[in-house]
């Protein structure tokens, strides 16, 4: 059930079952020469929707511009600061708790939001207990990393071993594929692994030290195939963790 294709009722509806909802949360950023510039949105869309399925969950649209200020030095890459990012999440959250929904599910694909999530999260009940809202205390939110489930995890070793690497990598490239094969890119990799090692600071080091866009990865490696297994993957274990979320104290 998706939240832009529903009714003012039938959430209503779905509110008298279940107070919670599902956030995909992604990044719009260079993902080296092959990698689409929307994957971490793409990948958190496509695994929030199977999960919503499998689970009967409401989704919520997907915040495709995340915190990835590192990555500004490649055209295309887009990003919100770390203040914008936290404000946002909180002028999402505050009118959904006010009509009841207490579990905020937010499926990421993207490294560089957790830290700002973490934080918009902890400003986010402060400010909801200062609406002295009843259902306030009720209130939680949880970061799901599709990309560090342990079964997507263990796919990726078995698929890449040492070259998936940690940006720009062949199981989110995978994961794209699968959801839009017919934007599947294909560019020269020179070297074919890329760099890695390097602290992440600001964008122009960024560039400097990763010069087509990727860490430590060979996103060749990725074909759709494994996407799907690893979007399989990634829904089955995150819908048993959601169901887990609901069912906290």
């Amino acid at each position: 059930m998706l939240l832009h294709l529903s009714t003012w009722p039938e959430v209503e509806a779905y509110l008298a079952q279940s107070t919670g909802i599902i956030f995909p949360i992604g990044s719009t950023e260079q993902h080296g020469p092959t990698g689409l510039i929307g994957t971490d949105a793409i990948c958190a869309e496509t695994v929030a929707k199977g999960v919503g399925e499998d689970v009967k969950a409401l989704v919520g649209p997907t915040i495709n511009v995340g915190m990835a200020l590192h990555h500004t030095a490649f055209p295309g890459s887009l990003s919100l600061r770390p203040s914008t990012l936290i404000a946002l999440i909180q002028d999402y959250l505050k009118p959904l708790a006010r009509h009841g929904f207490t579990r905020f599910f937010f499926i990421n694909g993207h490294g560089g939001n957790v830290a700002t999530l973490k934080a918009a999260f902890s400003e986010t009940y402060a400010a909801l207990n200062d609406l002295n809202l009843p259902q306030a205390e009720r209130v939680r939110c949880r970061v799901a990393n599709w990309y560090m489930a342990s079964s997507v995890y263990q796919l990726a070793k078995e698929f890449y071993g040492n070259q998936e690497g940690s940006h720009a990598t062949p199981s989110e490239v995978a994961l794209t594929q699968f959801a839009y094969p017919d934007h599947i890119k294909q560019a020269p990799l020179e070297p074919t692994l890329a760099p890695a090692g390097h602290p992440i600071y600001g964008a122009a080091d960024f560039r400097q030290h990763y010069p087509d866009g990727r860490m430590g990865s060979n996103p060749a490696l990725a074909t759709p195939e494994h996407g799907q297994r690893l979007y399989e993957a990634a829904v089955k274990e995150l819908s048993q963790d959601y169901l887990r979320f609901l069912a906290e104290d």
